[in-house]
This record gives structure tokens, sequence and C-alpha cells, in this order.
């Protein structure tokens, strides 16, 4: 199984400066533990990280201090999460007919999880990992009225990873450059060009890291499994 990593943003929301991924938990840099995880999976065998020129050394840097033996590419990525994606499926070996997209941000991810997602994708054209929602829903308009409250029972919390065929993939986006869609995930590409994808039982703790709090919440997860 192929992994891209989208990894070019900055961390606005935490406050920070630079690239989000580069800020510690429990001593290593965000990028470090989905590394970690991705390294301890069954299923990938090569990893591309998709981020900036200007990054690229500090991650060499994560990458020589965590010493995985899992084949690691550095692809340019671009102004969006979307155009990154795009550059780092024309980067993927011509052997790659599968592909997961797992955003670094998530750090808590399990290798269980990854190959959960890798043995599923072998079933169908494309997935991604998800939560049944727990709060009740409100759908409101521009001024904050509540227009709609739909059935809890058929939301989900879209997490990644997100895999796909790669060729359908490279199809939607290749559509979707053409046709000036902007999507904030692979998977609404899929469902313009009205493609099935799949829910995978995602995991409860595998939150995305964008604010100061969602770090403290990820260590106090990461300071749990340690002691079991």
């Amino acid at each position: 199984m192929y992994l891209l990593i989208p990894a070019a943003g900055m961390g606005k929301r935490m406050g920070s400066d630079r690239n989000k991924l580069l800020l510690t938990l429990l001593g290593k840099p965000l990028l470090s533990w989905t590394l970690l995880a991705a390294e301890a999976s069954q299923k990938i065998e090569w990893i591309g990280i998709i981020g900036q020129p200007y990054d690229f050394p500090d991650f060499k840097t994560i990458l020589n201090a965590i010493s995985i033996s899992t084949p690691v590419e550095f692809i340019q990525g671009g102004e969006t999460r979307q155009a990154s994606v795009y550059n780092g499926l024309q980067a993927l070996p011509e052997a790659a007919e599968n592909v997961l997209i797992h955003d670094g941000a998530r750090c808590l991810v399990t290798s269980e999880l990854f190959d959960r997602c890798a043995e599923q994708l072998l079933t169908c054209q494309g997935l991604i990992a998800g939560i049944p929602v727990k709060d009740t829903i409100k759908i409101v308009d521009s001024n904050r009225f509540i227009q709609d409250t739909p059935n809890r029972s058929n939301l989900w919390a879209a997490q990644t990873p997100q895999g796909f065929k790669v060729n359908l993939l490279k199809d939607c986006h290749e559509k979707g450059y053409q046709l000036g869609w902007q999507v904030t995930d692979d998977a609404a590409l899929f469902e313009k060009c009205q493609l099935p994808v799949k829910i995978v039982e995602g995991e409860e703790t595998n939150l995305k890291v964008t604010t100061p709090v969602d770090l403290a919440i990820a260590e106090f997860i990461l300071k749990q499994r340690f002691i079991k």
C-alpha cells in the first residue's frame, strides 16, 4: 500500500508561524508520530510526504531521528490541500494501484487503522475513515438561525486515512481541476464524479490537531497509551 501525507500547511489556528507538524508532542514533532504509525503498519510499503521545500530540511531531520525503514519521498505541495494531493498523485510510483491519503495533523492514528483501511480498499473503489456523530447537528443560515436538524443516525464525521484506486482518483482530480471544483477532501471529488465511497470505522482518538486545545488533548491520549 502507498501512503501520501499532505504536510504543506501552516499552523495559523495553532497560533504558530511555522508548519504545525513541526510542533512537538511528548518531545517528538507531530509528523514523527504519524510516520511511526505508518512504519508500524503491516501494509504500507512507501510514503510520500507532500510539503513545501523550505520545510524539507526539518522533515529530513525528523526522519533521521526516528530511523524508519519504509522508503520515504518528499513531494512539493501546492497552494491548497487539493493541489498538494494532485502533486502527490503524480509522484506515486508507476506500480501504485491503491493509495491512502492521511493528514499529518492526525498524528494519533494507529497502525491498526492504516491496516484496516488498506484491507478494505481491496474490496471497494474509495473509502474514508469516519466515526458516528455524537452531537445533535444544526443546519443554520447566514444569520445563524436554525433551518433544519438532520437525523443524527445518518451522520458520520470524516477522518483520514482516505483510500482510493489511484487511476480513478487521478481522473477525479483532473476533472476537478478542469471544472474549478474546490473541495476539502478527496472523497468529495469522488462524490462529485458519482463514484461510491465507503465508510470504514475510524477511531475516537484520531483527532486532527488544529488548536492548542487539540494539542493538549493529544498529549493526554498519548500518555494514556503509554500507561497501558
